[in-house]
């Protein structure tokens, strides 16, 4: 097990803890990542778009001349796809983007992430985060502090409405609990800012 040093909310070491070898020091399944990743934005997308084809567009019901003799080409509708206000060549329709991953390759995904960042160095244990009112400028200067200014992953171990309240208002930091991390999430932050007793969840899901 690797040791990482506990920090409080000034920045300075209170203690040091183990981090799980099985979790945090495992070798990173890049595949496994990125297929994560890609099924965490496929099941973002909407699936919304739609487009007319040249059966669903109105008029073009008779032939607009004589197949011969005319000097045009031959056209059989004013609603085929070359035409003005025509159909639409394999128009795009309403569908589902997403796929799901089964449990074994979730977790062994999740367990990279995190040794990823582990690896990285890009961790950093808070022994709490107390808040006695709503104030932006104290997690700004938090994060300051702990030189995770940039883009952080704030991981919390349960609800806590004073601290996601106060980060949301600053650009790249994001707050999660440990039953909504998620791979994307978890790249996509430079730093994890977790709470440490985040960490012993974490420890308690994935092991």
């Amino acid at each position: 097990m690797s040791k990482i040093a506990v920090l409080d909310m000034q920045g300075k070491e209170v203690e040091q803890i183990e981090l799980s070898d099985a979790i945090f020091g495992i070798e990173p399944n890049a595949s496994l990542i990125h297929k994560m990743v890609v099924n965490y934005l496929a099941n973002q997308r909407q699936g919304t778009q739609s487009a007319l084809t040249r059966a669903e567009v109105s008029g073009g019901g008779r032939k607009p001349w004589r197949q011969k003799g005319t000097g045009h080409a031959r056209q059989g509708s004013i609603r085929a796809p070359q035409w003005t206000h025509g159909g639409i060549v394999f128009a795009p329709k309403p569908r589902d983007y997403g796929f799901s991953v089964n449990k074994k390759e979730r977790r062994l995904a999740m367990k990279s992430a995190f040794s990823d960042k582990a690896l990285a160095g890009n961790i950093v244990v808070m022994d709490s985060i107390n808040m006695d009112d709503f104030k932006t400028k104290t997690i700004v200067n938090m994060l300051k502090a702990i030189d995770a200014e940039k883009k952080p992953l704030i991981v919390l171990p349960e609800s806590n409405v004073k601290v996601t309240n106060s980060a949301r208002n600053i650009p790249g930091v994001k707050t999660a609990l440990v039953n909504t991390l998620n791979v994307y999430d978890i790249m996509n932050a430079s730093k994890l800012v977790i709470v440490k007793d985040a960490v012993k969840k974490i420890e308690e899901v994935y092991a």
